[in-house]
């Protein structure tokens, strides 16, 4: 028997920036376009997390009225700081010989979970079609090979794949033109890339995991519209990474830190040095007798314009995340995912109206700021395998004396997967003890992200070899499952490989990390995974 089908002049994959913005342009270009949005999270902004400082270029573009019409971005940026930190010391540097692109004049602190239900409730009043907690979890094809749609998750099955009461078959939903923008690592785009061989000469894709609290404080420790970075203590100067402190409103403190997923010593858990971090006195003043409200992770994609795939293929269009737009430098991917979305929608109504092929996308785009940004920022990410300090020196002639325009591009040279060391080639890493007050475990930080699976549901962590971590992993690289994943949900028991599926707070790690590329991340059933609110 045949699914039910939905037909649409346009399909979206994922209510985040990109998405909700390539929707809202579709509209205002052609408002008698039928267009959908399919969100795997519970509600719009469920899954969304980002540090976030907000450069609103392409939100000018997209709607210009954004602050007339009650957008949730209030917090201007009004003093920044960049620390360089020893282990009880740190070296304040002097933000006038900050790069250009790293410093946030007329940006602002925000919510971005909170910016996309206001764009989700913008996009709702042009008429577009939001459909959360449906996870589109197959690519649907046409006889040709061209791209006809996706379908969602059957819904209502057991751990072995059978039905249960209540089971709800899923549906197609067909499209001229389908848009996958689910994100870092969305893994139907994954399979796009791959399927289509869209990242052929292409560098290997670079990935950080980012990990964020939220934090209230006193007035005294308050500064609103402070926004202050750190590099250095407790990475080594091999590993790169550094942290965010953005003061926000109501006595709210956002505080995270990035590591590069191509750090080399198995031993390493971004989760605790994360909180190892916090303890720096210089850090730990802004916190002390604030109260923890918020947790979360997810990975980003750092690679920039040498790891950028092909965005286009028949029938269908990669933007954002999906893809790789996020600007290093600048730490920022909200404005370029939107701008990719935006580009992507003008693309789309040239081509329904005027047969126009979609690789006019990528004559749009290279034209586009988005292009500009991402080829001055190409160098910087790789110019870090050197080292921290060889990196920011090479950061500092690239982007401030030839900003960005080097007549050479650098490579990635490696995928992250492959930069691990074997366990016992590399020191061990002993963490302290949480103290529950400033420092916390993994299980009261997965907690604070309302994650929740249906019980009794396929286990979407799917391994290709069953046998690999116990046999392979374990003894080469101590499983380092057990450390990279921030919430504990692999563990080695009894010598066995336990996957806690339901603590997976969908931040895609191990679909990066993974030595043997042997876990897959697919889509859980519908509305599963953290319930983030003002991340």
């Amino acid at each position: 028997m045949s699914r039910e089908s939905m037909k649409y002049d346009v399909v979206i994959v994922g209510a985040g920036p990109a998405g909700l913005s390539t929707a809202i342009k579709l509209k205002q270009l052609d408002p008698k376009l039928s267009v959908c949005i399919l969100e795997k999270g519970s509600e719009v902004g469920a899954h969304i997390l980002s540090g976030n400082v907000l450069e609103t270029r392409a939100l000018d573009e997209l709607i210009p009225s954004w602050k007339e019409q009650g957008a949730p971005i209030k917090t201007k940026v009004s003093k920044e700081k960049f620390l360089f930190l020893g282990k009880n010391s740190s070296l304040s540097w002097p933000t006038w010989l900050l790069p250009s692109v790293q410093k946030n004049h007329n940006n602002y602190i925000i919510s971005l979970a909170n910016l996309c239900r206001w764009l989700a409730e913008q996009a709702e009043k042009l008429g577009i079609e939001i459909f959360p907690g449906f996870p589109a979890s197959e690519i649907l094809y046409n006889e040709d090979g061209s791209i006809k749609g996706v379908a969602t998750l059957d819904m209502g099955l057991d751990k072995e794949g059978n039905k249960k009461e209540g089971y709800q078959e899923g549906m197609e939903l067909h499209g001229k033109v389908t848009v996958f923008s689910e994100g870092c690592r969305g893994h139907l785009g994954k399979e796009l890339i791959k399927k289509f061989n869209l990242d052929e000469g292409k560098n290997p894709q670079q990935y950080g995991i980012g990990l964020k609290e939220i934090w209230e404080v006193s007035d005294e420790q308050h500064q609103e519209g402070l926004v202050m970075h750190t590099a250095g203590w407790p990475l080594d100067s091999k590993t790169y990474g550094g942290s965010f402190i953005y003061h926000a409103e109501k006595k709210q403190i956002y505080i995270g830190y990035v590591i590069g997923l191509d750090y080399q010593n198995p031993h390493l858990s971004p989760f605790d040095e994360f909180q190892r971090f916090k303890t720096h006195k210089a850090i730990r003043k802004m916190l002390e007798g604030g109260k923890r409200i918020s947790f979360g992770a997810r990975a980003l994609i750092e690679g920039g314009l040498q790891s950028l795939p092909k965005m286009y293929m028949p029938g269908a269009l990669l933007v954002g995340c999906d893809a790789g737009t996020l600007n290093m430098p600048k730490i920022k991917g909200t404005h370029t995912a939107m701008k990719s979305g935006m580009i992507a929608a003008e693309t789309i109504v040239e081509h329904i109206k005027n047969k126009r092929k979609l690789s006019y996308y990528k004559e749009l785009f290279e034209k586009s700021w988005v292009y500009n940004e991402l080829y001055t920022a190409r160098n910087v990410k790789p110019s870090f395998s050197w080292g921290l300090i060889l990196g920011i020196i090479f950061t500092g002639l690239d982007q401030i004396l030839f900003r960005g325009k080097l007549p050479f591009t650098l490579k990635h040279k490696h995928a992250d997967h492959e930069a691990l060391k074997p366990a016992n080639s590399m020191p061990k890493i002993e963490y302290p003890k949480p103290d529950g007050k400033l420092t916390f475990d993994k299980t009261s930080s997965v907690y604070l992200t309302g994650t929740n699976h249906t019980e009794n549901q396929p286990v979407h962590l799917k391994l290709k070899d069953p046998n690999l971590p116990i046999r392979y992993t374990l003894k080469e690289y101590d499983e380092p499952a057990q450390k990279y994943c921030p919430v504990g949900v692999y563990e080695i028991q009894q010598e066995k490989f336990v996957i806690n599926s339901q603590n997976c707070i969908h931040c895609k790690t191990c679909d990066i990390k993974e030595p043997s590329q042997n876990i897959t991340w697919v889509a859980p059933e519908g509305g599963g995974g953290p319930k983030y609110g003002n991340m």
